[in-house]
């Protein structure tokens, strides 16, 4: 099974005067899992359905391997799909449904049986095969699906919300299979997803799209530590950056918050414009710190092996800082706040990125 590339030249797509996607320029290399990532509504399963060819574009292209394809047929165009439901025919047990494609194919029935043992093996569903999908877990469902897709040996296989009906326990392993077995066969994939998790432990890169519009395509880290705008910084990560309006001055920034510069250099913006910070990138310290920020704890929130501390800052505002979990924080307690100037991101009044400063990677 070899993957094909992909590449998406200013495509867009309108529903009437609906514009669901706006000029959308990707390049997805042969072999490579690339998410669309993105709230309800951003057009990334508007995009997938343009590359299935179940959508037809209202402007722009759409290519597999420099060809175009956005006048073939969807059975034409060599793909496989998974579907959020799975789609499987509840009549037909496992083996049926994963034969389906390739009977419509009219191969012979020894080769629709190797190939269908074949994948079903390697999905660890081959002593299931005579059972109907009722008669299986959601999580075996979900590889049913999957096989049926692989059985036909696609160039691109399209994952369309795959793991969304499992409990977060098997989800966690089936994304885990899904990658597993993607890097072993070598197929493009596109996965569409909202979970931020998801798109960030499978992908190779991510695309973040909103209001039809992609907000910046890089690869995982990338997307975490250099976010392209305030919609990005805001969306990768969790817990959320904490964001501000307000001015920057050569001392400090002033708004929402007042928040005082670490010494290493005058701010990469003057003027109006937003200030972010991530929780995990600040330190919290008993009392206050006379060269950072002091403000008392309002709630405690414990997320297992760390704690999410939201607090009211003296000079007005609130922020979010994540601890260890074994921290003696409590409501009530007056802390202090420290952080790095390479910690702090820039955007300009529009919530563009200013400036190419990385955060420090987490632990160091």
């Amino acid at each position: 099974m070899k993957g094909f590339g992909v590449e998406l030249e200013h495509l867009s797509k309108r529903f009437g005067q609906v514009e669901a996607l706006r000029e959308l320029s990707l390049d997805i290399r042969p072999g490579e899992l690339v998410a669309l990532l993105g709230p309800s509504g951003c057009g990334k399963t508007t995009t997938l359905l343009l590359i299935a060819g179940i959508y037809r574009p209202s402007a722009g292209r759409i290519l597999f391997d420099g060809r175009p394809v956005e006048h073939l047929h969807p059975k034409d165009r060599d793909i496989g799909m998974v579907f959020q439901s799975y789609a499987l025919y509840p009549h037909m047990t496992l083996r049926e449904n994963i034969a389906f494609p390739l009977r419509l194919k009219r191969l012979g029935a020894k080769e629709v049986r190797e190939r269908v043992e074949r994948v079903a093996t390697l999905l660890g569903i081959a002593e299931l095969l005579e059972r109907r999908p009722a008669e299986v877990s959601g999580g075996q469902q979900q590889r049913a699906a999957l096989a049926r897709a692989l059985v036909k040996e696609p160039g691109l296989l399209l994952l369309d919300e795959p793991l969304s009906n499992l409990d977060a326990r098997i989800r966690l392993q089936a994304r885990t299979e899904i990658r597993r077995l993607q890097l072993q066969l070598g197929v493009t994939t596109l996965l569409v997803t909202h979970d931020q998790a998801e798109a960030l432990a499978m992908a190779d890169r991510v695309a973040v799209l909103a209001e039809g519009r992609l907000q910046q395509y890089d690869a995982p880290e990338a997307l975490y530590r250099r976010p392209a705008n305030t919609f990005v910084a805001h969306f990768i990560g969790d817990p959320p950056m904490n964001l501000y309006r307000g001015r920057f001055t050569p001392e400090g920034f002033v708004g929402e918050v007042r928040w005082p510069l670490p010494s290493g250099g005058p701010p990469p913006l003057l003027g109006e414009g937003f200030l972010g910070i991530r929780p995990e990138d600040l330190t919290v310290v008993p009392g206050g710190v006379p060269e950072g920020v002091r403000g008392r704890v309002l709630l405690r929130e414990a997320l297992g092996r760390e704690v999410l501390l939201t607090l009211a800052l003296e000079g007005g505002g609130q922020v979010r800082a994540l601890v260890p979990g074994g921290a003696p924080y409590r409501p009530g307690d007056v802390v202090g706040l420290r952080y790095a100037l390479e910690a702090l991101h820039f955007f300009d009044p529009e919530g563009r990125r200013v400036g190419d400063g990385v955060a420090p990677a987490r632990g160091a």
